[in-house]
């Protein structure tokens, strides 16, 4: 797998997955950037989830990761970005078809309710993937308001 730059975010809850993953990412040889949040004190989702979305819609990265615990609040937030289609996916074969019908550019995982194994495979299956175009295209242009 080709090598990207990836930002990441979470609140207070998805903090400790967010950890995992980033070196889970890291030693697959990507570059990550952490927008937070950075302890398991409280954290407001959408501060870090307007991070990340501004992190992809400039090209600072490729893709974005958002957790929160149930990843509904941090995934609606990134959503109301121009630009961003932000998948919430609990396992491979979701992150996987929201790259190749919905072009997803950020990932989000519900960290209270997602194993660190199902959410390493929903990751490298986002990575892997690509948006196969064709009639999801049409789909996807639809999506911006």
């Amino acid at each position: 797998m080709e090598k990207m730059k990836i930002a990441i975010g979470s609140d207070h809850a998805g903090f400790e997955l967010k950890e995992k993953i980033i070196s889970y990412l890291k030693k697959s040889g990507h570059d990550v950037t952490d927008e937070g949040c950075y302890s398991l004190e409280r954290a407001d989702y959408p501060d870090h989830a307007h991070k990340v979305a501004m992190d992809v819609l400039e090209n600072k990265v490729i893709f974005g990761i958002l957790m929160c615990g149930s990843g509904n609040g941090i995934n609606m937030t990134a959503n109301k970005h121009k630009g961003i289609r932000s998948a919430l996916c609990w396992n491979h074969e979701i992150a996987a078809l929201a790259r190749q019908h919905n072009d997803a550019n950020i990932l989000t995982l519900p960290a209270r309710y997602i194993s660190e194994e199902e959410a390493y495979k929903c990751v490298d299956a986002f990575l892997k993937e690509s948006f196969e175009g064709g009639r999801h295209a049409d789909r996807v242009k639809k999506i911006d308001c």
